[in-house]
């Protein structure tokens, strides 16, 4: 059985067979894969009407145990995002009511970000549907091949972030 990225592998062997093209098989995949799973994941959670980023704020804060509270430079680092566009993310969250900046009581020149109960309710809406959905695009693949798959992956990422 073939796919997309065969076809393209193919022709390039036959443009051009000096070139070792073996890596885009694996690339080319993985690129295409992210595309399939990034449209999944906008369909998946357009009924949350979240703008660019807004689900991985919300999730960052949810996940980090309660109160829910981060700071905004932990939230961008965690994010790998600039300040400038976690700020603009703020904003539009701080507007609908998800989050609301309050006081550090341990540094009063800083600011703290915390889930509101609406936000945590929203959020924790979107994460079951978000989950859900990823589940079923793995269902293809067996726990083992799930399991192999994500040592591989971690395995590449450590390396991709060590060369970076």
């Amino acid at each position: 059985m073939t796919d997309h990225v065969d076809f393209v592998t193919e022709q390039w062997a036959s443009a051009m067979p000096e070139l070792d093209a073996s890596s885009m098989a694996i690339f080319g995949r993985m690129l295409r894969i992210m595309k399939h799973l990034a449209k999944a994941r906008a369909e998946a959670l357009a009924p949350f009407h979240f703008r660019d980023g807004e689900f991985d704020v919300l999730a960052t804060l949810r996940r980090a145990g309660a109160p829910y509270r981060l700071t905004p430079t932990q939230l961008y680092k965690s994010l790998l995002v600039t300040s400038g566009a976690m700020t603009n993310r703020l904003n539009r969250l701080a507007d609908v009511g998800s989050i609301e900046r309050i006081a550090d009581p341990n540094d009063k020149r800083s600011m703290l970000v915390t889930l509101t109960e609406a936000g945590r309710e929203k959020i924790e809406q979107a994460l079951q549907v978000h989950t859900q959905t990823q589940n079923d695009l793995l269902a293809t693949l067996g726990g083992e091949q799930q399991q192999q798959l994500q040592t591989l992956l971690s395995q590449l990422l450590r390396a991709t972030e060590v060369a970076r």
